[in-house]
C-alpha cells in the first residue's frame, strides 16, 4: 500500500487529484491522508465535503485526517512509500525541523521509521525565500525524495517553486529503488 497525503496548497488540489488517479490507473492500492486544514477548510478552489468525497470515492477509503489515525503508520500499517501532494513549505519546515504536529507529519515520522520512501511533491509561494533553508535540509536526508520542481511563475511571483506534477509517478518509481529523479530543478 502506498500513502498518498495533501496538504494546504489548495491551488494545486486538481492537479494532485490527476496524480491520484494515475497511481490508481497503475493499479496501487492508495491509503488517503489529509492534514487538518484540507479536511476542514473550504477555499475559492472548493469546499472540503466535496474534496474528501471525492478522494474516498477514489480509493475506496476514507482519509486519515488526524494525528491519533495517522499514529500506526509505520509500526503497524506499513507501506512502500508515503507520497506528499502537494507539500507545502509549512509542512516541508515542520519535516525539516522534526515538529509532528499534524495528521501528515506524523504519517511521515511514523512512515520513516521504516526506513521507506517519502516522496514530496512540493508546492509553495516561498520556496526561494523563507523555505529555501528547509528544502536544503529535506534534500539531505535519508529517504526523502523531491519531485523535480521549477519557479511557476518567475515574473509576478518570482520565490515560488512548484514541482511537475506529471513526474511524480516517475520520481515514486525512482525513490523504490533508492534513485532521486533528476534534475531536481529545471
Amino acid at each position: 500500500m502506498t500513502g498518498f497525503a495533501f496538504c494546504g496548497s489548495f491551488c494545486s488540489h486538481k492537479a494532485s487529484l490527476g496524480v491520484l488517479s494515475e497511481f490508481l490507473e497503475k493499479g496501487c492500492d492508495i491509503l488517503p491522508i489529509m492534514s487538518e486544514k484540507v479536511y476542514s477548510t473550504d477555499t475559492r478552489f472548493g469546499k472540503a465535503e466535496d474534496f474528501i468525497k471525492t478522494v474516498a470515492e477514489l480509493t475506496g477509503k476514507e482519509p486519515v485526517h488526524t494525528i491519533e489515525d495517522a499514529e500506526p503508520i509505520g509500526p503497524k500499517i506499513k507501506l512502500d512509500a508515503l507520497i506528499i501532494c502537494p507539500c507545502t513549505g509549512n509542512t516541508a519546515a515542520k519535516m525539516a525541523h522534526g515538529i509532528c504536529d499534524t495528521s501528515v507529519t506524523m504519517a511521515a515520522k511514523a512512515h520513516l521509521r521504516n526506513e521507506r520512501p517519502l516522496v514530496l511533491a512540493y508546492a509553495s509561494n516561498d520556496a526561494l525565500s523563507m523555505s529555501a533553508p528547509n528544502i536544503g535540509l529535506l534534500l539531505q536526508r535519508k529517504n526523502v525524495y523531491f519531485v523535480p520542481l521549477a519557479q511557476d511563475d518567475p515574473d509576478m511571483k518570482p520565490r515560488s517553486m512548484v514541482c511537475d506534477f506529471t513526474r511524480v509517478y516517475e520520481t515514486y518509481q525512482n525513490a523504490l529503488s533508492g534513485r532521486q529523479t533528476q534534475k531536481i530543478f529545471f
